[in-house]
């Protein structure tokens, strides 16, 4: 029965909220209310969830399923923390194909484009912002471990979970091994 509840609990969280912070107010009622955990625990589990990779509402999920009812708690949480988006997606999927030579679909495909590489490139510029420089002064280390990732992807096609591991040892070795300053 506690299967089905945590199933329920997470899929009514996955319907009902927008992901990220705004599932926590839901996830702490839902587990609260069935007794599955302390609040003191639902403070450790958002704490936990916010550190580990992988979005929130699915690290809780797990959390909270595991400590309601072991692996299979853990396993119904999560189908049902995921349902709403794979049921969201398989329609739109749906949608897509069958509109896919609509020319209203065209146009609209159209528009939507370069609105996403706008968003994309938009994040490009503030991270680079950040990370490259700090209060107009050029943090030229950064910025050549930046230059190597780029030339290793696109230049040697290099794959990307190699470029963030050797992306990583480099920051471990410059600013940590040679002490070079990270703020400044």
């Amino acid at each position: 029965m506690v299967l089905l509840e945590l199933f329920w609990s997470f899929l009514l969280i996955g319907f009902s909220s927008f992901g990220g912070l705004s599932m926590i107010p839901q996830i702490s009622d839902q587990v609260l209310s069935h007794g599955w955990m302390t609040a003191e625990q639902v403070t450790d589990i958002v704490a936990i969830a916010e550190m580990t990779p992988g979005p929130l509402g699915l690290n809780c999920a797990t959390f909270a399923g595991m400590q309601a009812a072991g692996i299979p708690g853990a396993i119904a949480a999560n189908l049902g923390a995921l349902t709403p988006a794979l049921t969201l997606c398989a329609v739109a999927a749906a949608f897509f194909n069958r509109f896919r030579e609509s020319r209203i679909m065209q146009r609209i495909l159209v528009g939507v484009r370069p609105a996403c590489l706008g968003m994309v490139l938009a994040v490009l510029v503030n991270l680079a912002g950040s990370t490259y420089l700090k209060q107009g002064t050029p943090h030229y280390a950064a910025m050549g471990i930046g230059l190597l990732d780029l030339v290793l992807v696109v230049k040697c096609k290099v794959s990307i979970p190699v470029v963030i591991l050797l992306s990583a040892g480099l920051g471990l070795l410059l600013f940590g091994v040679l002490g070079i300053p990270v703020s400044w």
